[in-house]
């Protein structure tokens, strides 16, 4: 029976699941779950926090099944995904370390770099972040996948539902974006 949900298109899966069809849900949960958590662990880089954002995300769609409007849900999934991610680096960044976690730090401190090293290289990767959040969504979002994530063209690709070569186009934006961002930078 589960073998014919699988060949079902999202639209009617999600007409499926409006209906309250609990198998319809699961197809769905099953196409998309694994690639939501990879990309939204992209931001967070916490897989196992990415796993709990993303099934909190299918409860509410399931609690919430007849209220949406959704003409695409793979869009409207990895939208959600982006903006729990970006919710949850909000609250990371604003979150007070407790003593225990202070006391973390303090027992692994990086021997390569001295103090003044340390914080030259804060500030620079501050400035560096405080650029590429000033590029198009698109383009940061494909920069910082396959700059600082690593990931290739292909997977990224696979993950915005877009093709590779609009991935290698967006990150030669990107790059040149952010060239003239530094130079502009550099000129003040």
């Amino acid at each position: 029976m589960k073998d014919v949900y699988l060949s079902k298109s999202d639209e009617d899966l999600m007409s499926l699941m409006i209906n309250r069809d609990s198998l319809a849900f699961e197809a769905l949960f099953n196409r998309y779950y694994p690639a939501l958590c990879k990309f939204t662990s992209i931001y967070i880089k916490d897989y196992n926090r990415a796993e709990e954002l993303i099934a909190d995300l299918f409860m509410k769609l399931w609690d919430k099944k007849h209220d949406l409007q959704i003409r695409s849900i793979k869009k409207y999934l990895f939208t959600a995904a982006k903006n729990l991610a970006f919710n949850e680096v909000q609250r990371i960044k604003f979150h007070i370390l407790s003593i225990n976690d202070r006391e973390e730090t303090l027992n692994y401190p990086d021997t390569y770099l001295n103090p003044h090293e340390q914080l030259t290289s804060r500030e620079s990767y501050s400035e560096i972040m405080d650029l590429i959040k000033l590029l198009p969504d698109r383009q940061r979002e494909v920069l910082l996948m396959s700059r600082i994530d690593m990931m290739e063209k292909s997977i990224i690709a696979d993950l915005l539902g877009i093709t590779t070569r609009t991935v290698e186009t967006l990150l030669y934006q990107a790059v040149k974006n952010f060239k003239l961002l530094t130079a502009d930078r550099s000129a003040i």
